[in-house]
């Protein structure tokens, strides 16, 4: 789930009173988006962790010491060692309304500004000095976004002002004069506010329309302003008063949110600190068990899947080796137009030999029609059987692809590392018609999940899609022909695209690039994996086939033992 500004103003607040005025220890990188700071403060250490993860980016406090998990620390981790240790921790800020959390700190170098911006799929980590940036975490060149660079030695640009409305300042008439303007009636009210009102996140939407109607996907057309307003103000005003109140919200004992008010649509449990509530949720999906209970019924889903395609695939293949019953009925026919002149009326069944070497045939008759017309219904039965058996090369060939995607989907499933990725799965399993039982709502609010964009040590732009659904984006929307594309030979996997900028791509980058690829695969266990690559313009979508399903041409392959993203930095 995505953080939102008020749990990143709680965390303001926490930082202030715990570390603000301390000194900074060290600087850990903690992983490929995310860095770690040990500040002393008030006679203890305290740990700050600032992640940049697309889907996830968050700022909290860890309850326990950082760990370094990169066999390389990263440029942003480089030059934070360079200027920041001993350095003061002078301010900490939150831009108004913004999902972005500001600390200051003075060293002997001068002032430093390192700024989380923790927006989803645009999440970032900068160090800059003076307004100009020194370096992030993830580098944003002009191909990705014109109005917002977001790289060394350029000038720092904040994100643009919102044009949305104060909660405080919203009326049940303006309220209403919202619901009354949307396009839409029937589009669920949780959608609506947080395009139209400051600081109103997905999560924060769904509360409130569950306050106002018990129901957290009511629809427009269902939802009262009166009660919607009464709604917002209870949940908001103690906010804006800045009465935090964190917690973690769960389905069924497994976490699936958290906040810093109190989610009435969930099973609500209280956490004395905002980074308590944060630590304890991630480190809830990411502990084996939780994780295993929170797969399980999407993979029982796919285990149903995958028995009844095979079985699909059993019987149709079944069909296209039994030629024996179709030349039967053939036969049938024409025998009961031989001896049609020695079929007497009501006869139920005729015997006859229609080769002299083989067994006699018995075949049934309807009493109630005319030998001619019982003839007449064997060649329907045997043209339209034939046809049928025409047609089973398509089926088996879609079954076979089907069950490729569900590979793939299993694949997924076990790569998922959060609770977007394993809705990911679900929501593929249920479009394709493989979910038995009640329809899944969409996890998240109607987050999605992005691939993941590493920056090379180079300046080489890297995106890895995790799952189907964002390898479709990474190598159709992302990428463009002259690109390079890898992925797992034979094997059910992540597309990694090399973004090509004009320079010659060096081949040590693609063995690191395919390293990733077959990490991201099945092959993630095997002490060397083959890896296939190509340039995007010869990869081609496969016709019926799910999410991220290709076909591609002008492969070459390389051998390397796989890797996680960290090498590329």
């Amino acid at each position: 789930m995505a953080i939102d500004v008020f749990t990143i103003s709680a965390i303001a607040d926490e930082l202030r009173a715990s570390v603000l005025g301390g000194r900074l220890q060290a600087v850990i990188d903690v992983d490929a988006l995310g860095i770690g700071f040990e500040l002393y403060a008030r006679g203890k250490r305290h740990y700050l962790y600032l992640s940049a993860e697309p889907a996830q980016p968050r700022a909290h406090l860890s309850p326990g010491k950082l760990r370094r998990a990169l066999p390389k620390p990263t440029q942003l981790g480089l030059l934070c060692r360079k200027y920041l240790p001993g350095a003061a921790l002078v301010a900490i800020s939150q831009p108004a309304w913004e999902r972005a959390l500001e600390l200051q700190f003075e060293s002997a170098d001068g002032s430093f500004r390192l700024i989380a911006e923790l927006i989803p799929r645009r999440a970032n980590v900068l160090l800059l000095q003076d307004g100009q940036i020194l370096d992030c975490i993830k580098r944003v060149g002009p191909e990705e976004n014109r109005y917002r660079l977001s790289l060394p030695n350029h000038k720092y640009v904040p994100p643009p002002a919102r044009d949305q409305a104060h909660p405080a300042a919203l009326s049940a008439a303006d309220l209403a004069a919202m619901l009354d303007s949307a396009q839409k009636p029937s589009m669920q009210t949780r959608r609506l506010l947080p395009a139209k009102i400051l600081g109103i996140g997905p999560l924060m939407a769904k509360e409130i329309v569950f306050r106002a109607t018990g129901d957290s996907a009511a629809r427009i057309e269902n939802t009262a302003a009166d009660a919607l307003h009464a709604a917002m103000r209870a949940l908001v005003m103690p906010l804006l008063d800045r009465r935090w109140q964190p917690g973690i919200g769960s389905l069924g004992g497994l976490p699936v949110a958290y906040s810093v008010f109190p989610l009435s649509h969930l099973q609500w449990q209280a956490r004395p600190t905002a980074s308590a509530a944060v630590s304890e949720f991630y480190a809830a999906l990411q502990g084996d068990d939780a994780y295993h209970k929170a797969k399980q019924p999407t993979a029982a889903a796919l285990d149903g899947a995958e028995a009844r395609l095979n079985a699909k695939l059993a019987s149709l293949q079944a069909g296209l080796k039994d030629d024996s019953a179709l030349e039967k009925i053939k036969q049938s026919g024409e025998l009961i137009l031989a001896y049609q002149y020695a079929i007497s009326a009501g006869q139920t069944e005729l015997s006859a030999y229609y080769d002299a070497d083989a067994a006699e045939l018995r075949i049934p008759l309807d009493a109630a029609r005319s030998p001619l017309e019982n003839a007449q219904a064997y060649f329907r039965r045997y043209e339209k059987a034939k046809s049928a058996r025409a047609a089973l090369p398509a089926l088996i060939a879609e079954t076979e692809l089907e069950l490729r995607y569900i590979a793939q989907l299993r694949a997924d499933l076990a790569l998922a590392r959060n609770w977007l990725e394993i809705d990911d799965v679900l929501q593929a399993l249920q479009a394709r018609g493989h979910w038995r039982g009640p329809r899944q709502k969409r996890l998240g609010g109607g987050e999605r999940s992005g691939p993941l964009r590493v920056v090379s040590r180079d300046g080489y732009v890297i995106w890895v899609g995790r799952n189907s659904r964002q390898n479709e984006i990474v190598t159709f929307k992302k990428a463009n022909g002259q690109d390079i594309w890898l992925h797992a030979r034979d094997a059910p996997g992540a597309h990694v695209v090399i973004r090509n900028d004009g320079r010659r791509i060096p081949e040590s980058l693609i063995a690191e690039a395919a390293a990733v690829a077959a990490w991201y695969s099945s092959l993630r266990a095997e002490a060397r994996a083959q890896v296939d690559y190509t340039r995007v313009k010869y990869v081609r979508a496969v016709k019926g086939g799910g999410a991220g399903m290709v076909t591609f041409r002008n492969e070459k392959s390389i051998f390397v033992a796989p890797r996680a993203e960290a090498v590329l930095s």
